[in-house]
This record gives C-alpha cells, sequence and structure tokens, in this order.
C-alpha cells in the first residue's frame, strides 16, 4: 500500500491540468474527425493539446493519429 501512497501523493505534488474551455473545443474537433475513438481517450489528449503538455502514457498506440499530439511511455 505504501508504494500506491508515495504514488498518488507524487501525482498531487504535480498537478492536474483541467478540461477547461480550450480543451473542450479542442475535444469538439477531435470528436468530429475521430467518432470511432474512445471519448475519454480524446479528453485526455484535448487536455494535452490545450496546455501543449506531453501525453505520458503506457497505451501510446490509442493516441497515435491525433495530429500534434506528444505522446512518451515511460515505462517500457
Amino acid at each position: 500500500m505504501r508504494g500506491c501512497r508515495s504514488s498518488l501523493e507524487a501525482a498531487v505534488k504535480l498537478g492536474v491540468l483541467p478540461f477547461d474551455d480550450d480543451a473542450a473545443l479542442i475535444f469538439a474537433g477531435l470528436r468530429r474527425a475521430f467518432p470511432q475513438d474512445g471519448q475519454m481517450d480524446l479528453k485526455i489528449a484535448a487536455i494535452c493539446l490545450a496546455h501543449d503538455m506531453t501525453l505520458l502514457t503506457r497505451d501510446v498506440g490509442d493516441f497515435k493519429d491525433i495530429p500534434g499530439l506528444r505522446v512518451e511511455n515511460w515505462l517500457d
């Protein structure tokens, strides 16, 4: 349980990016362009694009087609 608590504490220190108006506009465009993709994946991508951030994920393939999105996997 200690490992989970440490991970959570580290995440809290980093902060959480908001799904704000800019992200919502980007999401709407992504939803039209990629209707087959999962809604939550597109929201995550929109947040990263709106805040000019790199998305860290193990599931790089889920985001490979989204233009302008920087995606990295630090786990493999």
